[in-house]
């Protein structure tokens, strides 16, 4: 049994408006589902991806205004990573400039281009231009070209101090070693997915680096059932790690646990994915909350700040 690579990646934003123009104006994914964080109701959850929020192309931003900045560093996924289609990174490079993004020159990893770029909390993200691509839905209207977009991720970065026991753990998953760069060690679940590889680069000395706005909060992998998943848990509970009971994230099933290493992991069902509360041509339109928060809409409401969500075909 494998996992089947990356379900979501979650980080920390601070102005939410901010934070939805950035990923929809500027990157131009799709916002699938708007709702809150279940364990703080007063915060808004945004998830974006493709058209129906497939796993492997989901980033989600707990936005909370006001947040301290935090620090890249060891124990964290310092690097989010995008795939976009070969010889798109010049597009991407002039349209980051146009919109004022601050990137870096252009580099190669694996012999694959990419352009590295801060968002507007400084969270790093990089694009890579994979010869590879994801089938992902991107049958919607949206700030890039389909023939640019991003498809998926791309072998996010974790910085860890003592890389053996991470290496072990993702091994355990079904990852193997793909492919080593310096220090860089890429881990695929298969070659095919973009979204079913991670690269491990191992500190020893590295500052251990602080969670908190413009950084990573979890890294998902996806499993395919509540069976698996349960299999998975307890593998992990053998092997001594804390690992929370399953909890309902409404669209889909999760456990968390931290790997040797300090990041924590999430492994998240496959479904029943962001069509369950609102149909797919209005994903992501109004504020959805699981049914034990029902009853709080109306003081949630107003204690989340007021957002304006401007479809690309608006503009």
């Amino acid at each position: 049994m494998k996992l089947l690579g990356i379900h979501h990646i979650t980080a920390i934003a601070t102005d939410p408006q901010r934070n939805l123009d950035f990923y929809t104006d500027v990157l131009g994914l799709r916002l699938v589902k708007r709702t809150v964080n279940f364990d703080d109701p007063g915060t808004y959850h945004f998830y974006f991806g493709d058209r129906i929020g497939k796993p492997g192309t989901i980033i989600t931003f707990f936005p909370w205004p006001g947040a301290r900045r935090g620090t890249r560093g060891t124990g964290q996924v310092v690097a989010t990573s995008f795939a976009v289609p070969a010889k798109s990174i010049g597009y991407w490079s002039e349209r980051l400039k146009k919109e004022g993004v601050i990137a870096e020159e252009k580099f190669r990893r694996f012999d694959e281009e990419g352009v590295r770029l801060v968002d507007s909390d400084g969270l790093l993200l990089e694009m890579i231009a994979s010869p590879h691509l994801d089938d992902v839905d991107l049958d919607f209207a949206s700030a890039a070209p389909a023939e640019f977009a991003i498809r998926s991720f791309q072998a996010p970065t974790l910085e860890v101090q003592k890389a053996k026991s991470t290496e072990q753990l993702l091994t355990m998953f079904g990852f193997h070693l793909s492919a080593e760069e310096g220090s860089r060690r890429r881990f695929a679940l298969n070659e095919g997915s973009t979204s079913a590889r991670v690269d491990v680069i191992e500190l020893p000395d590295g500052q251990i680096g602080n969670i908190a706005a413009g950084t990573v909060h979890h890294i998902a992998f996806r499993t395919a059932n509540d069976e698996e998943q349960l299999h998975w848990r307890n593998q992990l509970v053998d092997l001594g790690l804390h690992v929370t009971p399953v909890i309902d994230r409404q669209y889909f099933h999760s456990i968390y646990f931290r790997e040797p290493n300090g990041i924590l992991f999430e492994i998240a069902t496959e479904g029943p994915g962001f069509a369950i509360d609102e149909p797919v041509e209005q994903l992501g339109g109004s504020l959805k909350l699981p049914k034990l928060l029902e009853a709080e809409r109306e003081s949630i409401e107003q204690v989340l700040p007021p957002i304006e969500l401007r479809r690309a075909a608006d503009r």
